[in-house]
């Protein structure tokens, strides 16, 4: 099996991609090593999956020194003529699609970069899988798509009609996309709305890292919301458990479940008016929550983070910030009925594992 990984100079990309070379799956990676966070991070995860400074080079396969079943290509998905290219060339059999721009602040700063990487660049995606009889096409959306629901916890039957963010709203349409192409194709395809990811090799621009470092620094960090905030934190690797779970289990097409409502139709017969739910008529498609399933609230977080470093952070408060959501929770009954999805790590260990890593990145 050879399998596609956009996004692997990522953060839950590189574990993923790592996890498949382990595993003697041949993988390709793809990632336009963007500045939106620090590029040489992002050049340390591809180090440590052995891939060289070469990487920088665009366009241009490298081949890892610690997996040979593993090379990297800087890529952007908004090119379609080397994307079409890079399909014909290794046809593959699954693609996972985790590239994408990332961060809800930055797209109230920066909406163009949401809609050529996250629409754009999906699209350049879907019609590769189209024309290259892909298998299985896995890619990430978000937990966001659920917006300020009242709800708990989010299950995907829940409406998604009202994202408070442009980042939301990209994933939405991603979520649409599929559909349509699952349905018109027959491409099997899986979303993962992703709750609160966390773990060694993070992205800076999430709160777990940006408290860990002000802590340390002593500058005192930003509590959103008064600290009135919560999150089903995941740890990554029983987030990359999952994602390998799902890649090797294409949907089937499947049907509308019926409720008790009725009406009749224009020749009198009753019919049942179909549920709202993620399981789209006819298409081998599927949605699925990928989270803890066991919030947090932000104040216990931050008390998490400081035990594990034995150092009290300095605290400013502030109102609840434009596109944040108050809540995530996810409903992941589906994944483990239908994959055995059960996260282990705690909390604590997993803000263990990575104040660990961070000491030792930056050398604190």
């Amino acid at each position: 099996m050879k399998i596609l990984i956009t996004g692997t100079a990522g953060f839950i990309g590189f574990h993923l991609a790592n996890k498949l070379a382990e595993q003697g799956i041949e993988v390709v990676g793809i990632d336009n090593i963007n500045n939106y966070y620090s590029s040489d991070l992002k050049m340390a995860r591809l180090a440590e999956a052995g891939i060289s400074d070469e990487a920088k080079n665009w366009n241009q396969k490298i081949t890892s020194s610690k997996y040979a079943n593993y090379s990297f290509i800087r890529m952007n998905l908004e090119d379609r003529e080397q994307l079409n290219k890079l399909f014909e060339d290794e046809k593959f059999d699954r693609v996972c699609n985790l590239a994408a721009q990332a961060g809800v602040r930055y797209s109230i700063e920066n909406p163009q970069a949401y809609i050529d990487s996250n629409i754009v660049g999906f699209m350049n995606i879907l019609e590769a899988c189209r024309h290259n009889n892909i298998q299985h096409l896995v890619y990430a959306s978000s937990s966001s798509v659920y917006g300020n629901s009242a709800k708990m916890p989010l299950s995907v039957s829940d409406p998604v009609d009202n994202p408070v963010s442009l980042y939301a709203a990209t994933k939405k349409s991603n979520e649409l996309m599929a559909h349509t192409y699952s349905h018109l194709f027959g491409i099997p395809s899986t979303g993962l709305r992703f709750f609160t990811v966390y773990g060694p090799w993070g992205r800076p621009d999430m709160a777990y890292f940006s408290f860990t470092k002000d802590i340390l620094s002593g500058t005192p960090i930003k509590v959103f919301n008064h600290g009135d905030l919560y999150r089903d934190f995941t740890y990554v690797d029983d987030i990359v458990e999952g994602i390998i779970k799902i890649l090797n289990a294409p949907p089937k097409s499947t049907t509308f479940s019926s409720s008790k409502e009725e009406y009749p139709t224009q020749e009198g017969e009753v019919v049942k008016q179909p549920q709202d739910s993620s399981l789209k008529p006819q298409a081998p498609y599927k949605v699925h929550n990928i989270g803890n399933a066991s919030p947090v609230q932000l104040m216990a977080f931050i008390q998490t983070i400081e035990k594990a470093l034995g150092q009290e952070a300095k605290k400013e408060f502030y109102d609840m910030q434009p596109g944040d959501v108050y809540k995530t929770y996810a409903d992941v009954s589906e994944l483990v009925k239908d994959f055995g999805y059960s996260p282990t790590t705690t909390l604590e260990k997993g803000i263990g594992e990575f104040v660990e890593w961070y000491k030792y990145y930056y050398k604190d």
